[in-house]
């Protein structure tokens, strides 16, 4: 059953209006199909007036919402084959962070991304997307790999930001941090990165760091999440929606200020509502992406690519 977000219970009132009048025609003789398509259609209409207008705090929901596709979900949809490789080869292997050889459209790329979970079990195994130290340290790996075999490198962005807790603080998780940022601005393959749902603050950008980068409709890239930001200037958390508004976190927003390059038209409702057409959507702007980077030699995709983040702010 799909999860509605709080600014969607009108939404949600006339959907469940619907799916009773369905459940009434099919167990009686009455024809109320007129009745169930008038509902459908002012349904429909509620749901476009509604996230054409949505707030960079709505936004903010819908980029969390919990049924939103997740990495898995779109190596799923878009990979042709797909073999996971694990481990920082220093301390373990972080499943916020998952990666591997694939081949999309029968490309050859190195695919990277936050893996965020599906349910409570596989949420807690993740760590919710927040990456520790040996999580960023496996995706340096991987790009070094991919550098050294001349792949080119697709990320997936999602993630609130990089694990806060004290063990990855003890295991350097600014440097790590630090150095995957780096290693995205070295390598000499295209780097194409898509923020899918959250791009949390130094987490987001270490594997964000690419020559395009994509973000969808709805998802949000800040340097801080909307609450932080009010807890810090406000000192509660209440004033979140002030913040999210302020920060300019939005997809056209970040396109306007040169942080992002393309903005992905996502399905009526957002991801979550057609997981397949967001996945589709994606890959399709990927494809055309790595195509754009091919022409460009090695020296040429880094020189372009570090100028383009110096350039930001």
């Amino acid at each position: 059953m799909l999860t509605f977000l709080d600014f969607e219970k009108p939404i949600a009132e006339l959907e469940t209006r619907v799916a009773e009048l369905r459940e009434t025609a099919t167990a009686g003789s009455i024809n109320i199909d007129s009745e169930i398509a008038r509902l459908e259609a002012k349904s429909a209409k509620l749901l476009r007036e509604t996230y054409s207008r949505l707030t960079p705090w709505q936004k903010s929901q819908v980029a969390r919402h919990p049924d939103r596709p997740h990495f898995n979900d779109y190596v799923a949809g878009m990979a042709d084959e797909f073999v996971p490789l694990a481990g920082d080869r220093a301390f373990s292997d972080d499943p916020a962070i998952v990666g591997g050889f694939a081949r999309i459209d029968g490309r050859r790329v190195m695919i990277i991304g936050h893996e965020k979970g599906d349910d409570t079990a596989s949420r807690l195994k993740h760590n919710f997307g927040m990456a520790k130290p040996e999580g960023y340290r496996k995706a340096i790996r991987l790009m070094q790999l991919a550098d050294r075999f001349a792949i080119p490198i697709v990320t997936l962005v999602d993630t609130p930001g990089a694990f806060p807790g004290v063990e990855a603080e003890e295991r350097g998780q600014a440097e790590a941090i630090a150095r995957s940022t780096e290693q995205c601005l070295d390598v000499r393959v295209p780097i194409v990165a898509v923020i899918l749902g959250e791009g949390g603050s130094g987490g987001a950008v270490a594997i964000a760091a690419a020559n395009r980068v994509l973000m969808f409709e709805h998802a949000v890239y800040s340097v801080i999440s909307p609450e932080g930001c009010a807890s810090i200037l406000w000192r509660t958390a209440d004033k979140a929606a002030e913040a999210a508004e302020a920060m300019r976190i939005t997809a056209f927003d970040l396109q306007a200020l040169g942080v992002v390059d393309r903005v992905v038209s996502e399905p009526l409702g957002g991801a979550h509502r057609d997981p397949d057409a967001a996945i589709g959507a994606i890959k399709g702007a990927i494809v055309e992406e790595l195509d754009g980077c091919s022409a460009l030699g090695g020296d040429e995709l880094r020189t372009q690519r570090r100028a383009k983040f110096l350039a930001i702010g």
